[in-house]
């Protein structure tokens, strides 16, 4: 009897991941919070409550409880890609390379490895340094082969470091994909005018 009360109790449990999966974060935080008030070296907890608070927008905080996570397991690859991610909305741009090349050192095919490259992509557009951008993008959009705005950005990259003819076929790939984005029509006019005068 007691081993059906406690399966019963575990399937009734709240399931934070289940509530970040379904996009309900303010309620996996809770549920987070909740977890880690009884066992504060539940790494797992600690993960999903950094995941929802980065989509809510709120690093700091995020920062906090990752810091957390990282006393608990210094080489845990979802934490050090958080860190990453939150360096990189937070403007590090330093801190966030540091910890995406951990991650990909720790995961060279982790799940969010993706992810990871487009970050990296995105760092190197904002330090002007447009190759490199073009290296990190490419390899993003080799995972994620189906993502418009992806493509759009490694285009963008193209162009700026003056590889055209490439940057046109990015644009043409995100176009591809769909057809309405704006921003790759854009780009694809800009670079094609600037190929006539070349």
């Amino acid at each position: 009897m007691l081993l059906f009360t406690a399966k019963t109790f575990a399937q009734t449990r709240p399931d934070a991941l289940l509530e970040y999966r379904n996009r309900n974060y303010e309620s996996a935080v809770s549920i987070c919070k909740n977890e880690i008030a009884e066992y504060r070296n539940n790494l797992d907890a600690h993960v999903v409550i950094c995941w929802s608070l980065i989509s809510l927008g709120r690093y700091e905080e995020a920062l906090n409880y990752a810091r957390l996570g990282w006393d608990i397991s210094r080489y845990d690859q979802r934490i050090v890609e958080i860190l990453g991610e939150i360096s990189y909305y937070q403007g590090r741009n330093a801190d966030g390379l540091q910890y995406f090349q951990e991650y990909i050192n720790l995961a060279p095919e982790g799940g969010r490895i993706d992810m990871v490259y487009y970050f990296i992509g995105e760092i190197y557009i904002r330090l002007g340094r447009f190759r490199h951008a073009d290296i990190a993008l490419s390899t993003a959009v080799h995972y994620m082969p189906g993502n418009a705005a992806w493509w759009t950005r490694l285009a963008y990259a193209r162009e700026n470091a003056g590889e055209l003819q490439e940057a046109v076929y990015a644009y043409e790939q995100a176009l591809a994909l769909n057809a309405q984005y704006s921003d790759a029509r854009r780009g694809l006019d800009r670079t094609r005018a600037a190929m006539a005068i070349r």
